[in-house]
């Protein structure tokens, strides 16, 4: 059988520049029972020159399912009914949470702070950057460089 369950979109939708954009498909959260989901493109609407960008359903997600899509060949128009992705379904080891939090339509985006963001002014010299990485209590400090050629830029 299928892996995943096909996910349409709900409305006609005009991509009409090379933004991403939020497709409604009329499909709420919860999934279920500590029930989570990868939401993926199909194979026909990459063909399409249509992109989804993948993304988590977490169990205890209560807004609207959303899929990100993408062209680089605006404009495109997408009709009701169509079918752009797949939702493929992960039964969590977890318990499930007691407390729902209702976020409504703010599931994109992490709901805590970003864990690496930094500016780093360019001189003549190359610049290093250090990055503290922190997880469960652990901390580790990540020394790199970073070079910014007119073509390329490695981080190492």
């Amino acid at each position: 059988g299928s892996a995943g369950l096909d996910v349409a979109a709900a409305t006609d939708v005009t991509l009409a520049d090379t933004t991403v954009h939020l497709i409604p498909t009329g499909i709420w959260g919860p999934l279920g029972d500590s029930q989570a989901a990868l939401l993926l493109g199909r194979s026909s609407t990459t063909i399409q020159g249509l992109f989804v960008l993948p993304g988590i359903i977490d169990a205890d997600y209560t807004g609207e399912i959303k899929i990100m899509l993408w062209t680089p060949t605006p404009p495109c128009i997408i009709k009701k009914g169509s079918t752009l992705a797949q939702l493929i379904p992960s039964q969590m080891n977890s318990k499930p949470h007691r407390d729902i939090v209702y976020r409504g339509s703010r599931g994109f985006g992490s709901t805590s702070s970003p864990l690496v963001s930094w500016v780093q002014q360019i001189f003549d010299q190359q610049p290093t950057l250090h990055c503290t990485l922190t997880w469960g209590g652990h901390k580790t400090v990540l020394t790199g460089m970073i070079d910014t050629g007119p073509d390329v830029t490695v981080f190492s």
